[in-house]
């Protein structure tokens, strides 16, 4: 067990550089924590063999996972937004974003946002995901508000772009499917 202990410690920051580049920059100590917590409940490691691959593995998911709990916080705020007939706030959620928070489609939407840059990926979800504004979005990265702007209207094209091309690729498959 100290063995795997100690390849954490040594790849702390990498661990770090992963979970950053799926969350926002203040919950990445928290997740690089939670992975250390989650090595700790394992008990006798043994049977991992593979130390740095399990760790890298266990961090993003962890990442993955604050990700979809604060969709799932955004669509309940949503549903709340709804029932109390505030049409203001549903006006303000994206249809892009808005068609593939759910689903199979959600994983589609992670690699599109994995395959953004850096910091329109940042920017993205600080403002899809966590509902920042573009002036706390601002504030967080140290940016001016119109590269808050650019980076979110970069986002949404290639995030779009992507998403029709697997929709144009499963449709394709699924017409060879018939057609077979």
């Amino acid at each position: 067990m100290d063995d795997i202990r100690d390849v954490f410690l040594t790849i702390r920051l990498q661990l770090a550089r992963v979970a950053s580049r799926i969350v926002p920059p203040h919950e990445v100590e928290d997740i690089v924590q939670e992975t250390y917590v989650r090595l700790c409940h394992v008990g006798k490691a043994d049977h991992i063999q593979h130390s740095k691959s399990y760790l890298y593995r266990t961090v993003h998911n962890l990442a993955l996972d604050s990700v979809k709990r604060a969709e799932n916080r955004l669509r309940d705020h949503r549903d709340d937004a709804e029932d109390s007939t505030f049409d203001e706030y549903s006006t303000q959620i994206d249809e892009t974003f808005e068609q593939v928070a759910t689903g199979e489609d959600f994983d589609q939407l992670c690699e599109a946002v994995r395959l953004l840059p850096v910091q329109a990926r940042r920017v993205f979800v600080l403002k899809k995901v966590y509902g920042y504004s573009q002036r706390e979005i601002a504030a967080e990265l140290g940016i001016a508000e119109s590269t808050v702007e650019k980076h979110v209207a970069l986002a949404m094209k290639r995030c779009a772009e992507h998403m029709k091309g697997q929709a144009f690729r499963s449709n394709l498959a699924v017409n060879r499917e018939a057609k077979s």
